[in-house]
């Protein structure tokens, strides 16, 4: 006997409820703070700072500093665990980290066994009457959370960010040419170069299912400093693909089942620990070709999806066309039509970032603008949830979407919500950008609105009315070029009654 629906869904919301709740219980254990005194008895000597990692340890981060010295005296240090040596980094860093899949430079990945790890202060250089007072700060984390490749925001300033939500290296199925020019497995330095080189903001690097990618990244980041290189995997099933963004722990991929509560098994530890899950291309049929590409999995609890890839790169045809049955329009409809506040982004699904610029869906191609409050992860991550997203098929950094609404005192922005009463009048603003001849759409619960189409402007904003009923709607904009074709779609604004 099947269960009814509604029954079904209470009990995943539960669930996912009390996965949350299970997942807050873990708070991490203090910081640990160590001060010492070295003086010219200690050099050339090797002193530990003793400290402990509790189980269930996901990070540790060290950082020292000298609270005092003289005469130029220093000391190089390195680490071990209660196991094994697991780096050494001399005077070059004053904060390191560690986790089971990426440490900073100089350091291993690995395991974080419980126990009393050793900082290692090795006095290389104090002359006679020299002294140094330090301090180590230890912090340990227990609970998964978004990563950070960069000790700080790559800008801190708001503002719009252009990026690619989807790029395979060797670490998965990514090829480019060797030295000799036969195809190879492409490391991720290549790709992170190619997108530097088209002038991205960000690139989410996506390898299918692995960590492995998070090391490199992590050294990458350092020497690519004006790019942002967010944490992102695909989690490649049997009945569908997704990216997670912004953690980098191993999530359990291997759902047997195309329902809801096996995929909730990484959905909700991936929304737990903080990381944002997208589906990706879910109009590819699943296939020989393509094992598992069409999203095939049960309706899940809402909230469950924070974005939809609505263009997919790889399967843009010549023309670089982002419309027909194969792009993510139909399920991103759908969930809006629920009621899902749920933002559409595109990405392309790039396997050779040597691919030509001139050839649409190489990499950055379409690039996803994100307004951020500065550019880091977590700006990525809160950029992406508040919807105020638009989707740029060809590439064009001269190119902007955006849609703001007023009724009466209230305002809106995309991606968010504007209560309009019965009766009332909502005025709608559009700023469109690099698109000259081009043709401005409106979209009302996934059906166009032709009488509200406008010209895009040569400059200023276009601007269109629409009136509340009582009940709840979502409208969003798109601009096609002066040949008709969709170069631009933004996100939508919610109206409440």
């Amino acid at each position: 006997m099947k269960t009814p629906l509604g029954a079904t869904l209470a009990a995943l919301v539960l669930f996912a409820a009390g996965s949350a709740l299970a997942a807050d219980r873990r708070v991490d254990p203090p910081e640990q703070v160590i001060t010492g005194r070295l003086t010219r008895a200690d050099h050339q000597t090797h002193r530990e700072v003793v400290f402990t990692v509790p189980p269930g340890a996901t990070r540790v981060t060290v950082r020292f500093r000298y609270l005092r010295r003289t005469q130029d005296a220093g000391v190089d240090i390195g680490v071990f665990d209660p196991e094994r040596f697991r780096g050494w980094s001399g005077t070059t860093r004053d904060v390191f980290t560690l986790s089971t899949e990426e440490a900073t430079p100089g350091y291993l990945p690995g395991p974080l066994p419980a126990g009393r790890w050793r900082l290692v202060l090795s006095a290389s250089q104090i002359r006679p009457g020299a002294e140094i007072e330090y301090e180590t700060r230890v912090a340990v984390e227990t609970r998964p959370r978004p990563v950070e490749f960069a000790d700080a925001p790559i800008n801190p300033a708001p503002g719009w960010y252009r990026g690619d939500f989807h790029v395979h290296t060797g670490d998965s199925d990514g090829s480019c040419a060797a030295q000799s020019g036969r195809e190879t497995h492409c490391p991720v330095y290549r790709a992170v170069e190619t997108a530097a080189g088209r002038n991205l903001d960000f690139v989410a690097i996506t390898d299918h299912n692995t960590t492995a990618h998070y090391n490199e990244m992590r050294e990458l980041q350092e020497h690519f400093d004006k790019m942002l290189l967010a944490p992102g995997r695909e989690m490649t099933t049997f009945f569908g693909h997704a990216n997670v963004f912004g953690l980098t722990q191993f999530l359990e991929y291997r759902m047997t089942q195309p329902d809801a509560a096996d995929a909730l098994s990484w959905i909700q530890a991936a929304n737990d620990s903080g990381g944002l899950v997208s589906v990706n291309h879910p109009g590819v049929a699943t296939g020989e070709e393509c094992m598992g590409c069409g999203w095939s999995v049960d309706p899940l609890p809402p909230g469950s999806i924070g974005a939809v890839e609505v263009v997919n790169g790889g399967t843009l045809d010549e023309f670089g066309t982002p419309e027909g049955p194969k792009q993510g329009f139909d399920l991103w409809d759908r969930l809006l039509n629920q009621g899902e506040h749920v933002t559409g982004i595109g990405g392309s699904d790039i396997h050779n970032p040597d691919l030509p610029t001139e050839r649409l869906g190489t990499l950055g191609s379409p690039t996803t603008a994100v307004y951020m409050p500065e550019l880091s992860v977590k700006g990525l991550l809160a950029g992406v949830r508040s919807g105020r997203v638009f989707i740029d098929i060809d590439m064009r950094p001269d190119r902007l979407l955006d849609l703001r609404a007023e009724a009466g005192p209230a305002r809106a922005e995309m991606g968010g919500s504007l209560p309009l009463a019965r009766g009332a009048t909502a005025t709608f603003f559009v700023t469109a950008r690099g698109v000259p001849g081009g043709q401005i759409e409106v979209i009302e619960d996934a059906a166009l609105v032709p009488a509200l189409a406008r010209p895009t402007p040569a400059e200023g904003e276009a601007s269109f009315a629409v009136s509340g009923d009582g009940a709840r709607h979502w409208i969003r904009v798109q601009v096609r070029d002066i040949h008709g074709r969709l170069v631009l779609i933004g996100n939508p604004i919610y109206i409440t009654p």
